[in-house]
């Protein structure tokens, strides 16, 4: 490229790759005024000038008037300069206009590595403003290639998308070609561009794969109040509706079950839980352990904890293979769930009841009182201070204290006798 043709570069450039004239400009000029330099050394004071309407560079060399000159890249004569300007004086600065043909190949070849590092740089800014704004959105793209860590590089047109190993549904398999639909997850800016990161495991894949199939959540009437996944396994998602006459479960559903199907072929058959969200925690609590049934909720605000109870056919349910529906529904509903079968609850209530009742000066009245403000054990009382339980009707100061200690020496004897009995296991036999 010759300093002639700049102009029609610039002119075709900014035209075809959507480039500022302006950016071009100012980065040619500083380009050519480091190519002056590397010619004619460092002091050089330059100045380059485009000519917008002719296309052409003009470049400006400036001198001081001195008297005495030591440097003639920087210094000019009085005389000399007053052949140039009549009027100048002795610390002046004179421009004079040089030849830019006289940069020659290095000029040119300056210019033409700017403008194209200038298209780099606007189609990275391009991409990256192209993607930025759909981040969190669900993209389509056909897998490229496989990389040997696992990692699967994706065509997403405009370039590549990269589906890291532990973004991937673990039973899941691609080859050249596939079509891929994913979560635009992360849009990195990278010196060799931007780095558009997607995931097929993350939770708003699932609710965007909703949104997708279902009108009424793009539309704002069915409303996604949480989704929690374990990726190719099992998920659940919790909607509510801000129209009574519109079943957010069933909205998602679909006639025979179409829409949720969709997403559960798109997951390669991962069991998907569509629960009612529920402003009420316990009830929300109850539908995100559906289908098993529930008896009873205990409450516990300040460790933001709930003791479920359900029938003992209902446990393996409620639980789940491995643990999964529990985890599921405490990480959907943000409490944390301790599932109890009936039996269970029931023996440990009994056991509790009995062990009140053991204490001293403790009587049927005072165990259903202290039960109904829920201390349940010898163990909750002892941890219990005397102004909890003064609390309760008839427990004075004095008494609270009396039963806080009963009930540290009832815990200590107990614990005793099991040391005890951990050591020699016959004790009883010989005891007998």
């Amino acid at each position: 490229m010759l300093i002639s043709e700049i102009k029609r570069v610039v002119d075709q450039v900014s035209r075809d790759r959507g480039i500022d004239k302006n950016v071009l400009i100012k980065a040619i000029e500083e380009a050519l005024k480091s190519a002056a330099r590397k010619k004619y050394g460092n002091k050089i004071d330059i100045e380059i000038q485009y000519n917008e309407e002719s296309g052409d560079i003009e470049a400006f060399q400036f001198k001081k008037v001195v008297e005495t000159v030591t440097d003639s890249m920087t210094q000019i004569s009085l005389e000399e300069g007053q052949t140039l300007d009549p009027e100048c004086e002795i610390g002046d600065s004179l421009g004079t206009k040089m030849d830019t043909t006289a940069f020659g190949r290095i000029a040119a070849q300056s210019a033409k590595q700017v403008i194209i590092q200038k298209m780099k740089d606007a189609e990275r800014n391009a991409v990256y403003s192209s993607f930025i704004e759909r981040k969190g959105e669900i993209i389509n793209g056909i897998v490229q290639r496989i990389e040997h860590s696992g990692d699967i590089i994706v065509n997403l047109g405009q370039t590549e998308g990269i589906l890291p190993i532990n973004e991937q549904i673990s039973k899941e398999t691609y080859k050249r070609g596939d079509r891929i639909r994913a979560l635009l997850l992360e849009v990195l800016q990278d010196s060799r561009g931007p780095q558009i990161v997607l995931s097929r495991t993350h939770s708003n894949f699932l609710a965007n794969l909703f949104k997708t199939e279902v009108p009424e959540i793009s539309e704002g009437i069915v409303k996604i109040m949480g989704a929690v996944r374990e990726p190719g396994v099992r998920a659940k998602i919790a909607v509510s509706s801000n129209d009574s006459d519109i079943h957010p479960v069933g909205a998602c559903v679909g006639m025979k079950g179409s829409r949720v199907q969709n997403v559960v072929q798109e997951l390669r058959g991962e069991k998907i839980d569509i629960i009612p969200w529920h402003v009420d925690s316990a009830k929300y609590v109850c539908n995100a352990l559906a289908p098993a049934e529930i008896i009873r909720v205990i409450i516990d605000e300040d460790n933001h904890a709930m003791e479920v109870i359900v029938p003992d056919e209902s446990l393996s349910i409620a639980i789940g293979k491995r643990g999964q529906n529990v985890r599921l529904a405490s990480k959907l509903t943000g409490w944390n769930l301790d599932v109890q079968s009936e039996s269970h609850y029931n023996e440990v209530l009994k056991n509790g009841y009995d062990s009140l009742v053991s204490l001293p000066g403790v009587g049927i009245n005072l165990v259903n009182s202290l039960i109904e403000k829920g201390f349940t054990s010898v163990d909750e009382i002892s941890n219990a201070s005397a102004s909890d339980l003064m609390q309760i009707k008839g427990i004075a100061k004095e008494k609270a204290e009396k039963l806080i200690n009963s009930a540290t020496e009832a815990i200590s004897k107990d614990e005793d006798k099991v040391s005890a009995e951990e050591e020699n296991p016959d004790i009883e036999n010989n005891v007998s």
